[in-house]
């Protein structure tokens, strides 16, 4: 019989807390996570698994109705797998997000290739499509742009494509900082830098004209002085990761800090928000 190597969790829970279990398993020893239909299913190498971990992830998030299964792995084609969980993601009828094993489609300005591997941000998620419906309505000409929390890096690479000139992407991730550098290329990008680390550690010079922070809101309250200090006057800085009850702790740390508030917009329970600094 063939040795297993690796365990395949299946994860249900409320579609909101899929992105919270997917960061949270992402510090741990999972090798590979997918979104699913129902959650998640996550792969770890079998002398790693700790059912431990996820009842402890099942009773601190009681109400995301955590159940989990487990299936032992002979053998897997990882790319197979998540392709069967990846379809093309069209935002505003202009932007296309897909994979490199999905044809381009007419009618679309914007094609993004966005291969995930092991990182998170493909479009599916609500927040990051707010993101971009929010990059579409921004000016990108000639911009500095930082990255805040890159993931897969497709805020980076349509902050390219909507002309930004310098563009520097981050993540405390080493899984998404070895797989945006992968999307830059598909992407023929130019001028984004990726680093891993955080917005105290990375290797950043001046001020930024666009930040991009598609966070949670957690992270973000305990950030946003430091995004402050290197947004430029007259600078915009766009907000997603957390929910719209959440729109007025974030508002009221943002508006404390000195930043206008510009526009806002949400997605099956999901908030992105807009400021600028005056």
């Amino acid at each position: 019989m063939d040795k297993v190597e690796y365990l395949s969790v299946k994860i249900e829970c409320k579609p909101e807390f899929t992105e919270i279990l997917v960061a949270e398993l992402s510090v741990r020893d999972y090798d590979s996570m997918m979104e699913t239909e129902d959650g998640l299913e996550a792969y770890i190498n079998k002398e790693d698994y700790k059912e431990a971990e996820i009842l402890e992830l099942q009773e601190r998030y009681s109400e995301a109705n955590i159940t989990f299964s487990i299936e032992e792995v002979r053998e897997r084609n990882w790319n197979e797998e998540w392709e069967k969980n990846y379809d093309p993601i069209r935002v505003e009828n202009t932007i296309m997000v897909r994979a490199t094993f999905h044809q381009p489609e007419p009618g679309f300005k914007y094609d993004l290739v966005i291969n995930p591997r092991m990182s998170f941000g493909t479009g599916h998620h609500a927040t990051t499509y707010l993101m971009l419906k929010h990059q579409l309505e921004t000016d990108h000409k000639g911009k500095r742009v930082l990255d805040a929390g890159c993931g897969t890096a497709i805020l980076a690479v349509m902050a390219e494509k909507l002309g930004a000139t310098e563009v520097l992407a981050y993540d405390n991730n080493s899984w998404s900082t070895e797989n945006a550098p992968e999307n830059i290329e598909l992407n023929n990008c130019k001028n984004v830098e990726i680093q891993e680390g955080t917005i105290d550690t990375i290797k950043k010079e001046g001020e930024y004209d666009l930040i991009l922070a598609n966070i949670n809101k957690n992270v973000l309250l305990d950030e946003m002085d430091k995004y402050y200090d290197r947004l430029s006057s007259g600078g915009t800085i766009i907000f997603s990761g957390f929910y719209i009850p959440d729109n007025e702790d974030i508002t009221k740390r943002a508006t404390d800090l000195g930043l206008k508030f510009v526009k806002g917009s949400d997605r099956n329970d999901w908030s992105s928000l807009i400021f600028q600094k005056n």
